[in-house]
């Protein structure tokens, strides 16, 4: 069995998430892992699943022997399989970009020209690295047609290619057993069995009408798919597994969620098209054990 509190002190340090990704957890992960996560849960030997995987804070800061990763974004999911497969080719490519706007545009272009899908995997993978470091406050966001609307974000010398970090990944992806998925969250899930532990981190509830100003996949996520996340997390909690899910703070949420364990926490948000909603807001984590 293993303790949580003590891995802090294990982990690879280099190994944190490649990509700045809106929801990400790297700011909660302490809280986390000191307070949240299951006693029974043995990271050398069950299975860690995140079937929204998003940047992988959580996953690269567990660093788990055994975890399936999942996300509904391909381009997203490229980047995992392109790093682990093929570092030193993303490398070379990502040496070539410029933090200039008239280029940025012109990267920015590609997936509206028929010529896109004749990419190879490398350069999509190194444009999503690339418009992440540069675009305005690293979203990732994509209109109906799944094409990348985000604006130039006019850093002065933005981080674009981090060696240490994707070298990092590769090697974790490469020496443990980790899959990774680009399916829906619940064929993600479908082996999960006793003992193993999954984290949810799906699109967040809107606390308003308004809120939910951004897209990171053409698909959407709305109230049918939380009530669909519900009845997963109900299957799962049947199997023995292990489960966290973290969400917004709202009545729908917290009355979907009744029969669960429930925790207001607070979060600071640093992704949003509005300066002004930045900072802290309140989240929820709902899991299945003590």
């Amino acid at each position: 069995m293993t303790i949580f509190g003590n891995i802090m002190n294990a982990v690879n340090k280099q190994l944190k998430p490649f990509l700045k990704w809106a929801g990400g957890k790297r700011q909660l992960i302490p809280a986390l892992v000191s307070s949240y996560l299951p006693k029974k849960y043995d990271i050398n030997y069950n299975s860690y699943y995140e079937p929204f995987v998003g940047g992988g804070a959580l996953l690269f800061s567990l660093q788990p022997k055994k975890a399936v990763i999942n996300d509904i974004n391909t381009e997203l999911i490229n980047c995992y399989k392109v790093i682990r497969d093929s570092v030193d080719e993303l490398i070379d490519d990502l040496k070539r970009h410029e933090n200039e706007k008239n280029y940025f545009y012109a990267i920015r272009e590609w997936d509206r020209n028929k010529d896109y899908k004749h990419k190879n995997l490398v350069q999509r993978a190194s444009r999503i690295v690339f418009l992440n470091k540069t675009c305005y406050n690293g979203l990732f966001r994509v209109n109906s047609q799944g094409q990348f609307n985000v604006p130039f974000g006019r850093y002065k010398n933005p981080n674009i290619l981090d060696i240490e970090t994707l070298k990092a990944v590769n090697r974790y992806l490469n020496q443990n057993q980790i899959e990774i998925l680009n399916v829906d969250f619940q064929e993600a899930v479908k082996d999960a069995k006793e003992g193993d532990f999954l984290y949810f981190d799906p699109p967040y509830d809107p606390i308003s009408d308004s809120a939910d100003f951004t897209s990171y996949d053409s698909s959407g996520f709305g109230k049918e798919e939380q009530i669909r996340l519900k009845k997963t997390f109900d299957d799962l909690s049947s199997r023995g597994c292990n489960v966290l899910l973290s969400n917004a703070y709202t009545n729908f949420i917290l009355e979907l969620y009744s029969n669960y364990n429930q925790t207001k926490i607070s979060a600071i948000r640093a992704i949003n098209s509005n300066s002004s909603k930045r900072g802290k807001v309140d989240e929820i984590l709902i899991k299945n054990y003590k």
